[in-house]
């Protein structure tokens, strides 16, 4: 009657293991990066948001966009977005200015712009920037055209 098993079983076993953790370890890498792409363009959706609100509520825009947003005040603490005059360069990935967002004064009207850095061969900015509907910019905050 056999007690152990024996080497060529526990080899086997091992070969097996083996390459099961080779099919699931990129799967799990690839859900990492998703999450944190789904994270990033909620953060950045929810700013827009958040700013358009604020400028039509308040019929008034602020130079410094993370006082209109907390969600980009979110994302500048958490060093994934520079902030400047009117706008916010939002890193993804290893590109540093995947998405602008930006709040132009021409004449009286206040116009909310999204646009997209180069985001070369890097999968996160690429992400970032298929999940976001550019075509809904530029976006008219306050002016003539804006009815309140």
């Amino acid at each position: 009657m056999r007690q152990a098993f024996t080497m060529i079983e526990l080899i086997f076993v091992i070969v097996i293991l083996g390459i099961l953790a080779a099919v699931a370890l990129p799967r799990l890498s690839a859900t990492r990066t998703d999450a944190s792409v789904s994270k990033l363009v909620s953060n950045i959706m929810t700013g827009v948001s958040e700013i358009s609100s604020y400028a039509m509520s308040r019929s008034n825009i602020d130079s410094n966009l993370s006082k209109m947003s907390n969600a980009i005040s979110s994302l500048e603490d958490s060093n994934e977005a520079t902030l400047s005059n009117n706008q916010a360069v939002i890193k993804a990935g290893s590109v540093n200015d995947c998405v602008k967002i930006s709040i132009t004064s021409n004449n009286g009207t206040d116009t909310l712009n999204v646009t997209f850095g180069n985001a070369g061969g890097d999968d996160v900015c690429q992400a970032v920037q298929r999940a976001i509907d550019a075509s809904q910019y530029p976006m008219k905050l306050r002016g003539t055209s804006v009815v309140y």
